[in-house]
């Protein structure tokens, strides 16, 4: 029985550790996770990235998401779900504004938002004051169509406090839209300076728990200023933008395609049955 399990922190939570009892591995997608678990896991636990192939199939255009043409488009994304502590739309907001807020010709942002409570976009939409060219996105889409809305967005914006992989990160690397990130957790597994924007942090103290979150473990509290200058030269620079991007869609491409995650799941399967290459 192999469990494939992720975790956005550092440290497991000890009231999960009964789940080992179930299962005689356990699988996970980055190195970061693999660490964390391993930990506190008397199982081994194995490094099985994920096959990033985003589907395409979707005929929307941004007019179809009330989104202007034209404009150089930042695109941010939650699900209140995820918390919204630790997505932290908010900080990807605060960035935005520092960048353009009041000087926004030819440029917006796009915030779209997974069941979406009525305290979380008050919050949201108070960050926004004072912006113009902002756009509410809260329709539920299916994965088509959210690949379709990344890809008519120009960056995407994610400085999270913790990933367990980031997988909206490696979409839309792998659909070509540039990515700045926090360069913290699952995701440095498949950005660099080369492919991606990764923003540095400072790691905090979790001071109030918020669901799974305990007070007392940590997590990235990323640097909106360099954010903000991404944002700017992102914006401005089309030889580096084109240079981001490619590399981006590049990267995915060769290393977390469908085939090479195949590969590893067989490989360990022959590992565990001593099959080998013999």
């Amino acid at each position: 029985n192999v469990g494939i399990w992720l975790w956005e922190l550092e440290e497991l939570p000890d009231e999960w550790l009964n789940a080992f009892s179930l299962v005689d591995e356990v699988w996970a997608p980055s190195v970061f996770n693999c660490e964390s678990l391993r930990r506190k896991s008397p199982v081994p636990v194995t490094l099985i990235p994920y096959g990033i192939e985003p589907s395409t199939d979707s005929d929307k255009s941004r007019g179809d998401f009330g989104l202007p043409d034209g404009d150089f488009l930042f695109l941010c994304m939650y699900d209140t779900n995820s918390t919204i502590e630790r997505k932290n739309p908010v900080g990807a907001i605060r960035a935005y504004k520092k960048a353009f807020c009041g000087n926004e010709n030819g440029v917006g942002l796009v915030v779209k938002v997974n069941n979406p409570t009525d305290e979380d976009m008050a919050r949201i939409k108070s960050e926004c004051d004072g912006c113009e060219n902002v756009y509410f996105i809260s329709d539920t889409l299916d994965r088509p169509d959210v690949n379709a809305l990344i890809s008519c967005c120009d960056v995407f914006v994610s400085l999270h406090r913790a990933e367990g992989f980031g997988l909206v990160i490696a979409e839309a690397m792998a659909l070509g839209t540039p990515v700045i990130a926090t360069n913290w957790s699952a995701n440095v597994d498949f950005m660099n300076g080369e492919n991606s924007c990764p923003v540095g942090y400072t790691l905090v103290t979790i001071e109030k728990s918020c669901h799974s979150y305990k007070a007392g473990q940590r997590w990235a509290e990323p640097d909106e200023d360099e954010a903000t200058e991404y944002m700017k030269r992102l914006f401005s620079d089309r030889e580096y933008y084109d240079r981001i991007r490619t590399g981006a869609k590049e990267y995915i491409t060769e290393n977390y395609s469908v085939k090479k995650s195949a590969e590893a799941i067989k490989n360990r399967i022959d590992e565990i049955y001593g099959r080998g290459n013999a």
